[in-house]
């Protein structure tokens, strides 16, 4: 007998692929959109596998990322569908995150979208996004969002990037874009920098208001604003002049962004500690950094 969940979860899995692919498409668009000498850069794609002490299938993924493009310095945009047995230590944070009967029935399924882009032009922000399906036989919920992180900020991306995310949510209800803003706000901060990481988004974890469809659409539409908030800055930025100062900038943000995805990001923690591909991980790191 099926469980009623296996359709549903086909579906999220279908979608974030879909999303994938278009983020693909247009990212490979802009690379071929760049006056430049140097080859337009694109997308290696590796199939992932997530590991497990039996050998038994577990799931895997796609590992999208360009190197040395032309406008993206590196760029992964990754899907993956895992599942299998939490182990102890997964067990305890499921169980220490509100979910029930973890101890007795350990399986999960998840599915997901993870997309992390670091730029050329110091000019051009790094982004960040994500969203999520996660199953337990004792609940599901979803989760993601995005984030922009500019070395150099202008207030105006800033502004346009919040009202793109604020108009894909608003047919969700008039209070959710405040919620999952101020949300973002408290996730992407760095305790010990004192400082958030960017300029913020939304963000939005065990989401779960009782309707499973309402909430996929949520997710959906958290997908779908992503390019319209991000492609225009970077058609904005790409093209400014920079030097050594705006490079050394942009080095050393990099470094505050390494520091969060490896102290405090959940994603990260998550995938390591359920034995999935850690290249796919931490494709999220940036390819240069700086310390001073």
């Amino acid at each position: 007998m099926s469980n009623p969940f296996d359709a549903r979860k086909a579906r999220a899995a279908a979608w974030f692929a879909e999303l994938r692919d278009e983020i693909v498409t247009a990212f490979e668009a802009l690379e071929e959109s760049q006056p430049d000498e140097a080859p337009a850069g694109r997308f290696e794609v590796t199939e992932t596998r997530r590991a497990t002490e039996d050998g038994s299938d577990a799931g895997g993924g796609v590992m999208s990322v360009m190197r040395g493009g032309r406008v993206f310095e590196k760029v992964g945009v990754n899907i993956s569908t895992v599942y299998g047995n939490l182990g102890a230590a997964a067990q305890k944070a499921m169980a220490a995150r509100g979910v029930p009967g973890m101890e007795d029935d350990p399986r999960f399924w998840a599915s997901g979208i993870s997309l992390v882009a670091h730029m050329q032009n110091p000019h051009c922000p790094a982004v960040h996004m994500n969203t999520r399906m996660f199953w337990t036989p004792h609940a599901w919920w979803f989760g993601g969002g995005s984030d922009l992180n500019p070395c150099i900020e202008y207030a105006e991306d800033t502004e346009h990037f919040h009202a793109v995310q604020a108009r894909y949510l608003a047919p969700h209800g008039e209070a959710l874009y405040p919620e999952l803003k101020a949300w973002a706000d408290e996730y992407f901060f760095i305790p010990h920098r004192g400082r958030a990481r960017g300029v913020g988004g939304v963000f939005m974890d065990d989401r779960n208001s009782g309707d499973w469809e309402a909430d996929f659409a949520l997710t959906q539409d958290i997908g779908r604003a992503f390019l319209p908030a991000y492609l225009p800055i970077i058609e904005t930025r790409r093209g400014m002049d920079w030097g050594d100062s705006e490079r050394d900038t942009q080095l050393i943000h990099r470094g505050l962004y390494a520091e969060y995805n490896l102290v405090y990001d959940r994603g990260t923690k998550f995938g390591l500690a359920t034995g999935h591909d850690a290249n796919a991980v931490l494709m999220s790191l940036p390819p240069l950094a700086k310390w001073v």
